[in-house]
């Protein structure tokens, strides 16, 4: 519940970046990387349309490194 009184500060609810259907993690997240869409190759468009994996972006932000 917010507080009104002086001083006392409301609890604040962390944003979180907005993602793209191809993304792994939101941009930002440690481990984590830009990559070229594999769907539109980078290009944005799918057959002149927006492509909807990276929403006409032509990057998605992935999952880097591992075993």
């Amino acid at each position: 519940m917010p507080s009104n009184q002086p001083g006392i500060q409301s609890p604040t609810v962390p944003t979180q970046a907005p993602m793209s259907p191809g993304d792994e993690a939101p941009e930002g997240t440690p481990g984590t990387g830009e990559n070229i869409c594999p769907v539109c190759e980078g290009k944005g468009k799918v057959n002149g349309v927006a492509c909807t994996n990276c929403d006409g972006t032509g990057h998605v932000n992935v999952g880097i490194g591992g075993a």
